[in-house]
């Protein structure tokens, strides 16, 4: 090898170098690898969405009288559907937020679905029904990990964009912009929970008193407000 070949060799390697320093490869793999969180983001969330219409038919079938509960399901979902993202958007945060609004509000209108399920123990012992609810719990934790990886992901993103010297590339070659992360919101991190402690009760007449709640069990669970406010009046 000449001497004027090992001089080029030496230039080429130390400009990949640089390159390499400068974020041309590190950005756009974290970016990738914050997409594909995304996708496992809007995958789960379909997967919930999936189940309220098989949900609210069970629920309807028991109780027909919770017809405001119901159709707050239903168009919480309907609306939750409807705004769909795309990856460009993850970088726009007022349609990030839209997205994130509607789904926190499907969230806490299955939420509500509680009440009917307390009041209608019998709902709680189909079978049909049990695993429905089942599906929806393993759905809100699915959403909830999926979350959790797309923020780090982001997170990781944002911050290869932000720091010397990735920031000269990512700035004058990929033109990258930040990603929005999720924000909790009070109460729309927890999945929506079913009392069973009534199960096999009949249904409460309207206008009754709620009805004594299953001896406690020592399993640590947490007791109702309802149950709460019988006992103490008792």
């Amino acid at each position: 090898m000449t001497r004027v070949a090992a001089i080029r060799n030496l230039i080429a390697l130390a400009a990949a170098t640089a390159l390499a320093a400068c974020g041309i490869n590190s950005v756009p793999t974290k970016q990738e690898a914050a997409k594909a969180a995304w996708a496992d983001v809007q995958s789960s969330y379909q997967r919930r969405a999936d189940l309220v219409p098989n949900l609210v038919a069970s629920v309807r079938g028991a109780a027909q009288s919770e017809t405001t509960i119901l159709t707050n399901v239903t168009n919480a979902r309907a609306r939750a559907t409807s705004i769909n993202i795309t990856t460009d958007d993850l970088s726009n945060p007022a349609e990030f937020q839209k997205f994130q609004d509607a789904q926190n509000q499907l969230t806490q209108a299955l939420g509500q679905l509680r009440t009917v399920v307390e009041n209608y123990p019998q709902l709680q012992s189909q079978a049909r029904f049990a695993d429905l609810m089942t599906a929806l719990e393993g759905s809100e934790n699915r959403i909830d990990t999926a979350r959790t990886r797309y923020n780090d992901a982001v997170r990781d993103y944002n911050t290869e964009i932000r720091t010397f010297p990735s920031a000269i590339g990512a700035k004058i070659v990929h033109g990258a912009k930040p990603m929005v992360p999720f924000e909790a919101s009070a109460g729309a991190q927890n999945a929506p929970t079913v009392d069973f402690g009534n199960m096999g009760a009949q249904p409460n007449a309207p206008g009754a008193a709620p009805a004594q709640p299953a001896p406690a069990v020592n399993d640590n669970t947490t007791a109702t407000p309802a149950a709460t406010a019988t006992a103490a009046a008792n």
